[in-house]
C-alpha cells in the first residue's frame, strides 16, 4: 500500500500550505543539539544496511518494539540485523498515532524513495531496496548532510573527549560546521561511582595534576578554552532534578576533598557541589558567548533488570516529576546577579511544566539578544504533534514565539533530520490556523519571517553562525 504522506501532509488550511511550501520547505537546517558520531562525518561513512542506520541504538523504537511484546533478542539482543527490522516492520502498523509512524514513513520516503507502508508484508523488499540504495554515494552521510542543506551540527562531547575528528573536519574546511559541544555532566556527578576515574581522565587531558577544587576548576577551564578554539557554540546539561544550594567556595573545597578520600557526601553536599560547579562554568559560557542548555526532568534507567542487561540509554527512562522553578530561578538569578548568565535553552521533559519554564525564561531576558533565555523546543517524549504545538503555544502565551530558535533532532541518526519538516509542517499549520481564525493578521510576508526567522534565522544568530 502507497504512504499516506502527502505534499501537504500536516498542513490543513491554504496559509498553512503557502507557508511551508513557499518559506520553511527550502529552508537550511541548524542541528544545534544531536548526538551524532563526528568520525562518520569525517570518514563520509556509508552504512552498511538500514538497520545500521536506523535501528541500531534508536531507544525510541526499542520501547515501541518491546510494547508490541517483541523479544529483546530481536531489539538489542543477538537477533540478525534483518530479524531485527522485520520485527521493527512488524510494530510499524501498530503504532498510529506516536511520532515514531510519521517518522518512519518520513524518512522511508526522503531518503530512500520508498512510498510504500512498512509492515511485515513489505518488509523484505524494503529491506532489499533500501540497502541498496545506501551503497550508493548519494547515501553516505556526507551526500545526507549536503541534500538536506544542514549547516550546523552540534554533537554531544565529555569534557575529556579529545575531539580528533573535529579538529580534522576543520582544518579540512568542511562547510557543514561539526560542533562539539561540552557536556560536563560527568564532573557534576561527584556521587556517582565512576567519579574520580573521570577526574583522572580530566587531570591527563588537561595536564593538570588534580589535587583539590581549584585544580579541578582550571583543568575544566583549559577544556572550556579548548572546546572553544575548535569551534563550541554551547554546552550541554543533563539535569534529572533541578538543584541549587548555595555554599562558599572553602566549602565545596572540603566536599571535593572528601569526595577524593572517598569519604561519603550528605545529599545537601552533593547539590552545594552541583550549584557552584554549575554556576563557575556558567560564567565561563558566557564570557566565551555560548549558549547554556539545561535538559531538565529525566527519570532515568528505572527498569533495574534491564539496565544490568543492556545498560544505560536503552529505553527505559521516563518523565520526572520533582518540582523545578523555586531551584531554576536561584540557579538562574544567582549567574544574573554577577551579570555572569549566558545565554541559556530551558528544556522539561515534563509538559506539566512548560509553563513554568516558558516564565522563568521570561525572567531574564534583557536587550543583549532577543529571546537570550529560550523556553526550548518540545524534547524526548513531547516531540509529537500534540507537544509541538503545545510547546509552541505556551511559548507564544508567556513570552514570544517570533525570537524562537526553533527545531533539533537530539537522535543517533541521520535519517532523523527529516524531523525538521515534521516540526516546521507543524509551526506552519500552528500559524496558519491562528490566521484562519483570525487570531492573527493575514499579512502573508510578515507570516513569512516569523516562518523563516524560527526554523533557520533566530538559531543561526543565537549560535554566532
Amino acid at each position: 500500500m502507497k504512504t499516506f504522506i502527502t505534499e501537504d501532509f500536516l498542513l490543513y488550511n491554504e496559509t498553512a500550505k503557502r507557508l511551508y511550501h513557499e518559506t520553511a520547505k527550502g529552508l537550511p537546517i541548524i542541528d544545534y543539539h544531536n548526538h551524532l558520531q563526528q568520525n562518520e562525518i569525517y570518514e563520509d561513512k556509508n552504512y552498511h544496511n538500514i538497520y545500521n542506520i536506523w535501528l541500531s541504538g534508536d531507544h525510541y523504537k526499542w520501547r515501541a518494539m518491546r510494547a508490541n511484546g517483541i523479544e529483546e533478542n530481536l531489539i538489542t539482543g543477538n537477533g540478525s540485523d534483518l530479524e531485527k527490522f522485520k520485527a521493527w516492520a512488524k510494530t510499524v502498523p501498530n503504532t498510529f498515532g506516536n511520532p515514531l509512524y510519521h517518522w518512519t514513513h518520513l524518512e522511508l520516503l526522503r531518503y530512500f524513495e520508498i512510498d510504500d507502508l512498512l509492515d511485515e508484508q513489505s518488509a523484505e523488499s524494503i529491506w532489499t531496496y533500501a540497502n541498496e540504495k545506501l551503497q550508493s554515494p548519494e547515501l553516505s552521510v556526507r551526500s545526507i548532510l549536503a541534500k538536506d542543506k544542514v549547516e550546523l551540527v552540534g554533537t554531544t562531547d565529555d569534557p575529556t573527549d579529545d575531539l580528533n575528528y573535529h579538529i580534522k573536519l576543520k582544518e579540512e574546511g568542511y562547510p557543514t560546521k561539526v560542533s562539539p559541544s561540552f557536556r560536563p555532566d560527568n564532573g557534576l556527578a561527584i556521587e556517582k561511582e565512576g567519579f574520580i576515574k573521570w577526574v583522572e581522565k580530566l587531570a591527563c587531558i588537561s595536564n593538570v595534576t588534580i589535587g583539590n577544587y581549584n585544580d579541578f576548576l582550571l583543568a575544566l577551564e583549559k577544556r572550556v578554552n579548548f572546546f572553544d578554539e575548535i569551534g563550541c557554540r554551547s554546552s550541554d546539561h543533563g539535569i534529572n532534578v533541578m538543584f541549587y544550594e548555595a555554599a562558599t567556595k572553602q566549602e565545596i573545597a572540603t566536599i571535593f576533598d572528601k569526595r577524593l578520600a572517598k569519604q561519603s557526601l550528605t545529599s545537601k553536599e552533593v547539590n552545594q557541589f552541583k550549584t557552584h560547579t554549575l554556576i563557575q562554568l556558567g560564567e565561563w559560557y558566557a564570557e566565551k558567548g555560548w549558549a547554556m542548555q539545561l535538559h531538565i526532568g529525566p527519570q532515568r534507567n528505572n527498569n533495574t533488570k534491564m539496565f544490568d542487561q543492556i545498560g544505560a540509554d536503552a529505553g527505559f527512562d521516563s518523565l520526572g516529576d520533582k518540582l523545578v522553578a523555586e531551584p531554576l530561578n536561584k540557579f538562574l538569578d544567582a549567574l544574573e546577579q554577577q551579570n555572569k548568565l549566558p545565554k541559556t535553552i530551558l528544556y522539561t521533559l515534563n509538559a506539566r511544566d512548560n509553563e513554568v519554564l516558558a516564565a522563568t525564561a521570561g525572567n531574564f531576558q534583557n536587550a543583549e539578544i532577543p529571546g537570550k533565555v529560550q523556553f526550548g523546543t518540545a524534547w524526548w517524549f513531547n516531540d509529537h504533534i500534540d507537544g509541538m504545538e503545545y510547546q509552541m503555544k505556551t511559548l507564544a502565551n508567556f513570552g514570544l514565539i517570533r525570537h524562537f530558535i526553533g527545531m533539533l533532532t537530539d537522535s543517533r541518526s541521520f535519517l532523523s533530520f527529516s524531523r525538521h519538516e515534521y516540526f516546521r509542517r507543524i509551526l506552519c499549520n500552528v500559524i496558519g490556523t491562528w490566521v484562519e481564525e483570525g487570531k492573527v493578521p493575514n499579512d502573508i510576508n510578515l507570516l513569512k519571517q516569523y516562518v523563516a526567522d524560527i526554523c533557520y534565522n533566530n538559531a543561526k544568530k543565537y549560535f554566532n553562525l
